[in-house]
């Protein structure tokens, strides 16, 4: 069985930890950063392990385990109901769809998710997370038999998405990079060696207020992690402690006709008609995030034996006086 990482708060300090049961043992070192804990704290994560909880869940506050400086790179439209429902064909697509998000949304796995002042389409997407836990430099082709070399762990992640920014500006950085876009945790599985695999065999589901509107398979990635990472690494670097987002399946609040999609992707139509057609197509759509709504997110494998934990996150409207 892998390891629990995660990054807490108790008595105003910042401290790195090991969950086992309900329990967590601090290490014994400081750290600032996830990668220094990647590059550095291996063996100190391990004694965490072996040892007796320190502090109990209930008496300490779950950060972010994702720290800055860190490059999220994220995968979009890469399960097939979501191309559906977003107007797109629902078969793999010619290209792997990337983009990334601003660090400075990575918030806590119990934090409040904030809408912007003027976001009206708050959008909610539970993703797989992949820990870069090796240096990737150079083109090198990852397979599924070296995963475990490139990648330390796992960790969920909502991509939270302003999708009036998103569509209407066609600025996915821009929509999906507002601070608290990016609940991360409550903490990272970190692999043992020959565990990555687990990668394929995992299921995310995600509620708001009790009810379930995400749950899928990650065998169901129309691009798998190994070639996309084969991909990325021929076009960037990429360091210990930077994340992987492997995209989201269907059951956003978000749903488009192909047509729709088609007329708000055109750089001919005017902004002020593609507000309108936006706001026509979404009207009665009730899913969209609300004020006191309550996002929940799960990954688990099929046999329950790895549990990537909870993350349970209100959202809250900023309003300027």
């Amino acid at each position: 069985m892998g390891v629990r990482l995660c990054r807490f708060s108790v008595d105003g300090e910042a401290r790195w930890g090991v969950v086992t049961g309900e329990r967590v043992q601090p290490l014994r070192a400081q750290y600032e950063t996830l990668q220094q804990v990647l590059i550095e704290g291996v063996a100190d994560v391990r004694r965490a392990a072996e040892s007796a909880g320190t502090w109990s869940l209930q008496e300490i506050r779950l950060l972010s385990p994702i720290t800055r400086p860190a490059r999220l790179v994220c995968q979009g439209a890469n399960y097939a109901n979501h191309r559906s429902e977003a107007g797109m064909a629902p078969e793999r697509p010619l290209f792997n769809l990337i983009f990334s998000k601003s660090d400075t949304a990575l918030s806590g796995p119990e934090d409040d998710i904030i809408r912007p002042e003027g976001v009206r389409l708050l959008d909610y997407e539970v993703e797989l997370g992949l820990v870069i836990g090796r240096p990737l430099t150079e083109p090198t082709r990852v397979t599924q038999e070296r995963l475990g070399e490139f990648v330390a762990g796992a960790v969920i992640c909502n991509d939270v998405s302003a999708r009036d920014v998103q569509l209407l500006e066609g600025q996915w950085f821009k929509g999906k990079s507002y601070r608290t876009f990016c609940p991360t945790g409550p903490y990272i599985y970190l692999f043992d060696p020959g565990e990555a695999a687990i990668v394929h065999d995992l299921h995310l589901q995600l509620w708001v207020n009790g009810d379930l509107r995400q749950s899928a398979h990650t065998s169901q990635l129309l691009y798998g992690p190994e070639e996309t990472l084969t991909e990325l690494s021929g076009m960037m670097d990429l360091a210990p402690g930077d994340v992987l987002l492997t995209g989201t399946p269907g059951g956003v609040a978000l749903n488009l006709t192909a047509e729709e999609l088609g007329l708000l992707s055109d750089p001919r139509v005017p902004a002020d008609e593609k507000r309108r057609l936006l706001e026509t197509s979404q009207v009665g759509h009730t899913r969209y995030l609300q004020d006191g709504d309550v996002v929940t997110c799960e990954i688990r494998s099929s046999d329950g034996r790895v549990h990537l934990g909870t993350q349970r996150n209100r959202v809250r409207f900023h309003h300027v006086d």
